[in-house]
């Protein structure tokens, strides 16, 4: 594999890629969880509702945008391109069911992100010929935190896409601070989680053991220039 194309194009930090729960309620409840987790050093937040209303996410998300933009973290929504569009946020990330890339990227724009949940080589390969700028194998362990995800991806899987993949790679489903620097050693550039950073009761301190964690694997493992 020769190098990652989109991750030089988009400067985009995979490391500690944050999700806010979809059940992480609103105001500003998510937004001190999300201040807390950029404090950490979560790199990217996304941004995840499947049940709220077009308004009260749009003022969500809103409110998301201006806190990254004053860390200076990219904001991702998830699926909702309207949404991402009406805030300006950096761009979304699409699950296997959404919107193909192709489209988002001519709804959104050349600059904007798009990363896509990927399960398979295929589905990896699939999402970089359309202009993905990276995949996310999900679910790699089980997690209680999307319940109909399907089976877990395991580190086999993950090292196999992540081998083959022209796009950067990240793990979800499963991660803690106990297993992060396994998706790393198996070849993903970062890990993105949801429960070990906001079901903590600090999740400012949860986000940083984990930073911790994936900054140390990047380097053991040569990665030294995405830490």
């Amino acid at each position: 594999m020769s190098g990652h194309p989109a991750w030089k194009r988009t400067g985009l930090d995979l490391r500690l890629y944050a999700v806010l729960p979809a059940t992480g309620g609103h105001g500003n409840q998510a937004l001190q969880a999300a201040g807390l987790a950029l404090e950490g050093g979560a790199t990217v937040l996304q941004y995840r509702d499947k049940q709220g209303g077009t308004r009260s996410m749009w003022q969500q998300a809103q409110a998301l945008r201006h806190l990254c933009h004053r860390r200076g973290v990219p904001l991702l929504v998830n699926d909702r391109l309207d949404i991402a569009l009406a805030v300006d946020a950096a761009g979304v990330h699409l699950g296997q069911g959404d919107l193909p890339v192709a489209v988002a990227r001519r709804v959104l724009g050349p600059q904007a992100v798009i990363g896509v949940s990927v399960l398979t080589l295929a589905e990896a390969l699939h999402a970089a010929d359309e202009g993905a700028d990276y995949v996310s194998v999900s679910p790699l362990f089980a997690t209680a935190t999307k319940p109909d995800a399907g089976p877990p991806a395991g580190l086999a899987q993950l090292a196999l896409i992540a081998r083959h993949s022209p796009l950067p790679v990240i793990a979800i489903g499963g991660i803690s601070a106990a297993n992060a620097a396994d998706a790393i050693a198996a070849g993903a550039a970062g890990v993105a989680v949801v429960s070990a950073i906001f079901s903590s009761p600090c999740p400012r301190q949860a986000a940083a053991g984990l930073r911790a964690e994936v900054d140390a694997a990047l380097r053991r493992y040569g990665k030294e220039h995405l830490a």
